[in-house]
């Protein structure tokens, strides 16, 4: 294995420029391979952006006076609800069920990633269903007070605020998940120590435990604003104008694609925007432990009203982000079994499950290659090409879809008109009319999970082992077979599981790039409620959230083994 070369500060940026071109000019065959794939994967970003160069100011100058400033303000004023909402509800949990005892804290240790099994748009159909004037809630209140229509106020679920409330509920477990992490992390000696120089729980909080854990907290924070800005069926439902319903009503609506590829060059800008802002700011301030030694956490043993209210506050948002949705989800499914149960339903999933089968198998393969290959040669070229490979996370998946959809199409269309010039056959949307444009931005914007999952299986690993292989003439293919894959297989059967899971609840990116015809559960659920059959959806929008739990138990278990390891280390 290869280790980077490291000069002197003064010529540091012209030698790594050169070591990057050498590295390319004389690429060894992994290097090749990698690159290769990291290019495939960057050409629909790649593709998005090459649209700022392109002339189109009678574009932007209709967009501006028309949609695109409410455009920007809904999409901030999300960013900041959300953002605030999940860092108090995460944060705040995440220190109660570490630090502190009081009676079901155990359960919630786990209970808390729950609503990350339910996508955001299958809450607001619920609730929506749930609050409506129409709904139990209502009509419990009239009926009790003996209200009429206009003798009282309820807040209106499809606005801004009911956006905000939906994404914060299925969001917050990003920042409880690392915060969580980063708390168990920490030394048991700076607790100590905050201790007796007589800190009680909450000053150790603030200026002990919170800043240890900031570089977790803000990348949980710009996880959730990023799959905040990536949601569509939330903001479409409720009728919040967003960048995503925006890309997808001018592509739809208009049909106007380059103003659709100006929107998600803007989008895609704001995304790379504030990828660089969160790790500049961890940048910026760097924290340190002081010591290596992991013993069992002090905790907090909380009685009475503490307790209480401790397990109140984690209580509401397991229940409003997974238990009440699920539960009404699960009584009008079995209500109306006969009409959401039904032959349709099985054909949805069949489509959903071929799908999430087929780019689980080639996320899990492709992320194999790409970290065997930075093993291998981790030099600058390799560790580049595997940080572009891995962004698409990142990225939207209607910016994925629009930088899919129209090179592939032209493609497409390139392809017929020369086949039909030569051969008279007329082989029709080759790509863009089947699932290969599908799975391919699937792959785009899951490859990261599947990839870091991989990495940290495959590190796992003594090089030593790599060096008894190549003693006994097996060359790398040889070795990452017959040695490496076999000890992988619990790390690549849950990356396996989480790229399935997240294929499941992809809504932007099917809706836009699914074949005629061919719709999967997620697009069920998305069509019935637009057509307010919200009865319908419930047992397409239960399957989701059944097979999401799956997840949220992985990670659970990796949670408590972290723990147990460094304790007993």
């Amino acid at each position: 294995m290869e280790k980077p070369t490291r000069y002197p500060a003064s010529t540091a940026p012209v030698n790594l420029a050169r070591q990057l071109v050498g590295q390319l000019v004389r690429p060894s065959g992994w290097t090749v391979l990698v690159v290769a794939i990291a290019f495939l994967i960057s050409t629909p970003v790649l593709f998005v952006l090459s649209n700022i160069f392109v002339d189109s100011r009678e574009i932007w100058q209709h967009l501006a006076q028309t949609v695109l400033a409410r455009y920007i303000l809904n999409s901030l004023w999300l960013m900041i609800g959300v953002g605030c909402g999940v860092l108090v509800i995460g944060v705040g949990t995440a220190w109660l069920v570490t630090m502190c005892r009081f009676p079901g804290s155990r359960l919630f240790e786990w209970a808390l990633l729950l609503p990350l099994a339910a996508p955001a748009y299958v809450l607001a159909y619920t609730y929506t269903d749930f609050l409506e004037f129409s709904g139990p809630v209502q009509t419990a209140l009239r009926s009790l007070f003996g209200w009429s229509y206009g003798d009282y106020w309820f807040p209106n679920i499809r606005s801004v605020g009911g956006a905000i409330a939906m994404l914060t509920l299925v969001l917050y477990p990003y920042v409880y998940l690392l915060a969580r992490v980063a708390f168990l992390e920490q030394s048991v000696c700076t607790l100590e120590a905050s201790r007796s120089l007589g800190c009680g729980p909450w000053r150790s909080f603030a200026t002990v435990a919170l800043p240890l854990a900031r570089p977790a907290i803000m990348a949980g924070l710009a996880l959730a604003l990023m799959e905040t800005l990536n949601d569509f069926g939330t903001v479409q439902y409720f009728g919040v104008d967003t960048f995503t319903t925006g890309i997808y009503r001018t592509w739809f609506g208009m049909g106007e694609r380059e103003a659709a590829a100006q929107l998600a060059a803007f989008l895609l800008l704001f995304i790379l925007w504030l990828i660089l802002l969160e790790r500049w700011s961890r940048r910026q301030r760097r924290y340190y432990q002081s010591t290596s030694r992991y013993r069992q956490l002090p905790s907090y043993q909380l009685r009475g009203i503490r307790a209480i209210g401790a397990g109140f506050a984690c209580l509401v948002p397991v229940s409003l982000g997974f238990g009440l949705p699920a539960a009404i989800l699960l009584e009008m499914t079995l209500k109306n079994a006969s009409t959401t149960l039904d032959e349709r339903f099985w054909g949805f999933a069949r489509n959903s499950f071929i799908l999430a089968v087929i780019t689980a198998g080639l996320g899990v393969a492709i992320a194999i290659v790409i970290a065997y290959g930075l093993r291998l040669r981790s030099n600058m070229a390799m560790r580049f090409a595997a940080r572009i490979a891995s962004m698409g996370y990142a990225i939207p998946g209607s910016v994925i879809a629009v930088g899919i959809l129209i090179p592939i199409g032209k493609l497409d269309n390139a392809i017929d008109a020369w086949m039909r010039a030569n051969f008279g056959i007329s082989t029709g949307l080759l790509l863009s009319g089947t699932i290969t444009a599908l799975v391919f931005a699937y792959l785009v914007r899951f490859l990261a999970v599947s990839f870091s999952t991989v990495e940290a299986s495959l590190g796992k690993i003594k090089p030593s082992l790599d060096d008894a292989a190549r003693s006994l003439g097996h060359s790398p293919a040889s070795t990452l077979v017959k040695v490496h894959t076999p000890m992988m297989w619990g790390g690549l059967l849950t990356a396996a599981m989480l790229i399935f899971v997240d294929v499941m609840k992809e809504l932007p990116a099917t809706l836009i790039i699914r074949p005629f015809n061919f719709d999967t559960l997620a697009v069920r659920v998305y069509n019935l409620a637009s057509d307010e059959r919200l009865t319908e959806a419930a047992g397409p929008a239960l399957a989701i959230v059944v097979v999401g739990i799956i997840p949220v138990i992985l990670l659970s278990l990796r949670i408590a083994e972290s723990r147990t390891h460094q304790t007993n280390s």
